[in-house]
Formats: structure tokens, C-alpha cells, sequence
């Protein structure tokens, strides 16, 4: 078919295909990979009915749009108007949007055609897609792996052809950790760089919608597209998004923390990988320097105690009352109703950090949780804008392992949320970062290297990432 977006819309343009061949031949993959379980919904009908109407339009008459006729998966936590909503859990069983996310709304406004509603962890919680009230995703290259999460079907949407890219939401790694274990390309832009109006919020001084892509080029169109300040997100990035080619440094300043690639969860293959780039770099002339990183214990725990905070917070508000899943059982009394609607409603991963949240929130614990969290976050920003004073970019692992097998973790949860010991970072210090597919393990999994800069700078990030992907891919 074609390689990318460019490819694709000048095959479009030249007559060669069509919106209606291509959103038909995405229906055809869907339906093949149905067993993939990627997709809680797909708008099969609606899709066809927007390529028509596209390429009824291709005489010149309208003007195309940069994503005209690009067929976009979305994850079951952004809202798209008339169509059903439920982040994967059975408390939202049925609930319809009443309007579009801002990212929908600038996709569909850009000629986009999307094509269906994709499966996640429960109201994004989780790292394996096992969380899911519509059950497990696969992973396309290996059935009995998970694709990660929690955007797993937004990845394998994009990893199995069944759409050219994908929306996830990355609070904690669940863009990177997922494009990681699926070997695709996949971003996270800095905080406040796509506005949040529309997605279902986790944990909202985190949470941020990022791409899923099998290039960069077709990830950074994408940006293009969505990115920008709106007036619905007070927490969006005010100065216009323009992702202008600036000048290349001649050779890239990159650190490394030397206590992440030599820790002992890290796969001894994954390590050696990335020190073979740096090896490879350092004799292309690029500066690649260690630099000492104190804090890294403490990533995960600060994380987890201000996200399950900010849950449980977010999560007030499922009750059973106004909208969601409300309980059929004869109660005693309001509090017996809440107790019954949520338990019902929510998946073990969501009480758990719920319940989490709600004790480091706690009179008797707020100092001594959630206020030394706050303070780590703190210093990490801090120490992160000290690197960028003499970096370009800071290189990591995306995660410490390939692909877990289905259910090998899913009785420990500590280890689960040890797991997210390189991706966390980005979302503490609302830095950009993305997980490129540069790499393949002898048990035949994909890997990939994690490349971070300095806030609001995409471009740096997007430039770097390209010369990586061009030059430095094994194999």
C-alpha cells in the first residue's frame, strides 16, 4: 500500500487510490486481527461514509487538510462526539459523549477519517492492557504477550496495520512502554503541548495525549495537527504550537544517566543495546556523557503516590448518581448505594489506586506521602533543568524488559509498578519524549531507545529522533 502519510496522500492525489479503497482495506485488517481484541468499537459505516464524502471533494473544490484522508484509531478515554466513551470500564458501560476532545475535533477538522474506539486499561491504569473491562489486547508479534499499556490497543492498532496512526493517553509511560513492547514509534509531547479537553482524566498534572506512529515523519504531522493552546484547557501551553525546522546542531549533546542503564532490573541485552548507540554515536563526533542521577529510587514511588492521589480525586465523581453504572441491589442507605455502584463498576487495578490515593491524602499521612512526593517532583524538575543547561537530550531505556508474557505479572503488583521506572520521569517534569523502535532482542521482541529533551522543545526531540531512526536502527 504505501510507507507513510506523505506516500500515502500523494498516491491519493495522483489517482492511484482512494479514501473509500483505504478506509475499506482497514476494515478488511480489522476484521482479519478482530481476535487481537484492539478495538472496542469500530465506525465502520461512518468511516466509509467520511472517505466518500473525501473523495467527492479531491477536485480541488475543498481544500485538503494535512491529515485529508488519514485513517486515525482513537483510545476509549477521548471523546468523540455521538459515539460511546467508557475508558474501558463497566462504571461508563454505554456512555455516549455529548462532544469532541480538541485533539478530535483538529483531526477531524484536517480531513481525518476515524475509524474506531480502541481498548486500554481501565480509566488508563495500568501497564500490561490486562485491566480492561473488554478484556486482554495481544500482541500482534507474539499472542502470548501483552502489547502494554495502558493505550495497548491504540498500539497494536497501529502495529497490525489496522490504521495508519493512533491517539493514546500517557500518564505514566502508557504511549512509550506500549510503541516499546510493539515496535512502533511512540510519543509523548510535553505537558500541556496537546490540550486535555475531552480526555478522560486519571491523573491530571500528568495525564497527556500522545501518537502512535510506524514513522516519525507521520508522528510529527500529527503534532502539527492537534497540538496548540485552546480556551476549554486552562492548563494548555499558551504560545502557538510551530514545529519550524530550526538549524541541526552539527553534533547533539546527549546525556545519559549511568545509574538507569547499569540498574539490576534492566535486561542485560536492552543495556548493552543502548551502549552500543552511544558507542556509535560518540565515534559519529556526537558528545554522549554520563551524568549522575541520585534520584532514581525515588521516581517511582513519588509517582505513584501524586497519580493515585490525583485518581482518587478524579474518580469522586463515578458514583452512580449522574451518569455511569448504578447499582440494581436493594440498599439501606446512600453510602451503601456509592459503596455497591462503585464496587461493582470498577476493576480491582482502579480500587486498588483509588484506595491508595485516598490514604496518602489522608489527615493523619498527607505530610509524610503526598507532600515528600511533591517535594521529589520538585527537585527532579529542578536537576532536569540543570542537564538541559548543557544537553540537547537526555537518552533512556523505554522499559526494563521486552514484552511480559500474559498474566506474568499481574499477581504482584509492586513489580508491575516497578516497571515504570524509565517512563515516569518524563511525566514528573512534563518533559517530551518518545520511544523509538531501534532495536531487536534475541527472544525476537522489538526494544526501544526513550529520548527526552528539554520542555516545549519538540523540534530538538523530532530532529534528534529522526537521525536516530535513519542512522542508528539495527538490523
Amino acid at each position: 500500500m504505501f510507507t507513510s502519510i506523505t506516500d500515502y496522500q500523494q498516491q491519493l492525489f495522483s489517482g492511484s487510490t482512494t479514501c473509500v479503497a483505504t478506509v475499506q482495506h482497514y476494515l478488511q485488517q480489522i476484521n482479519a486481527k478482530k481476535h487481537l481484541n484492539a478495538f472496542v468499537e469500530v465506525f465502520a459505516e461512518e468511516a466509509l461514509a467520511q472517505a466518500a464524502a473525501l473523495d467527492a471533494s479531491r477536485n480541488g473544490i475543498v481544500k485538503a487538510g494535512p491529515l485529508y484522508g488519514v485513517v486515525v484509531a482513537i483510545k476509549d478515554v477521548i471523546c468523540y462526539k455521538e459515539h460511546k466513551v467508557t475508558a474501558a470500564s463497566k462504571i461508563l458501560a454505554g456512555f455516549i459523549s455529548v462532544y469532541n476532545a480538541t485533539a478530535i475535533q483538529r483531526l477531524l477538522d484536517a480531513g481525518a477519517i476515524i475509524i474506531g474506539n480502541c481498548n486500554c486499561d481501565e480509566f488508563a491504569m495500568g501497564s500490561t492492557n490486562e485491566n480492561s473491562a473488554y478484556g486482554n489486547v495481544l500482541n500482534a508479534l507474539d499472542e502470548t504477550k501483552v502489547p502494554g499499556g495502558s493505550s495497548g490497543g491504540s498500539a497494536v492498532s497501529v502495529q497490525a496495520g489496522m490504521c495508519m496512526i493512533s491517539l493514546g493517553s500517557d500518564t505514566g509511560g502508557s504511549v512509550r512502554q506500549p510503541a516499546d513492547f510493539c515496535g512502533i514509534v511512540g510519543l509523548k509531547p510535553s505537558y500541556g503541548r496537546i490540550s486535555r479537553y475531552g480526555l478522560i482524566a486519571y491523573a491530571s498534572s500528568f495525564d497527556q495525549i500522545g501518537i502512535f506512529g510506524n514513522t516519525v515523519e507521520d508522528i510529527e504531522i500529527t503534532l502539527k495537527v492537534i497540538a496548540g493552546p485552546d480556551e476549554y484547557d486552562s492548563t494548555a501551553i499558551e504560545q502557538p504550537f510551530l514545529l519550524e525546522k530550526k538549524n541541526t546542531p552539527a553534533k547533539y549533546r546527549i546525556a545519559y544517566f549511568e545509574e538507569a542503564l547499569q540498574h539490576p532490573s534492566l535486561d542485560k541485552e536492552i543495556s548493552a543495546g543502548i551502549f552500543s548507540t552511544i558507542k556509535k554515536l560518540k565515534a559519529d563526533g556526537h558528545s554522549v556523557e554520563p551524568v549522575a542521577f541520585d534520584l532514581l529510587e525515588y521516581i517511582v514511588p513519588a509517582y505513584y503516590v501524586l497519580t493515585t492521589a490525583e485518581a482518587s480525586s478524579n474518580l469522586n465523581r463515578y458514583d452512580g448518581v449522574r451518569f455511569g453504572h448504578r447499582t440494581e441491589a436493594a440498599v439501606a442507605d446512600l453510602t451503601a448505594f456509592y459503596k455497591l455502584s462503585r464496587s461493582e463498576g470498577f476493576g480491582k487495578e482502579v480500587q486498588r489506586r483509588i484506595l491508595l490515593g485516598t490514604f496518602v491524602l489522608s489527615a493523619g499521612y498527607f505530610d509524610a506521602y503526598f507532600t515528600k512526593a511533591q517535594q521529589v517532583r520538585r527537585m527532579l524538575v529542578n536537576k532536569t533543568a540543570a542537564i538541559f543547561n548543557d544537553f540537547d537530550a537526555i537518552i533512556l531505556p523505554t522499559s526494563p524488559t521486552t514484552a511480559f508474557t500474559i498474566g506474568e505479572k499481574s499477581d504482584d503488583p509492586i513489580a508491575m509498578y516497578l516497571a515504570d521506572i524509565y517512563t515516569v520521569f518524563a511525566n514528573l517534569t512534563g518533559l517530551p519524549a518518545i520511544s523509538l523502535p531501534l532495536y531487536k532482542h534475541s527472544n525476537s521482541l522489538p526494544f526501544g531507545l526513550q529520548v527526552l529533551t528539554n520542555k516545549m522543545d519538540e523540534v530538538t526531540l523530532l530532529q534528534l529522533s529522526t537521525l536516530l531512526m535513519q542512522q542508528y536502527k539495527a538490523g
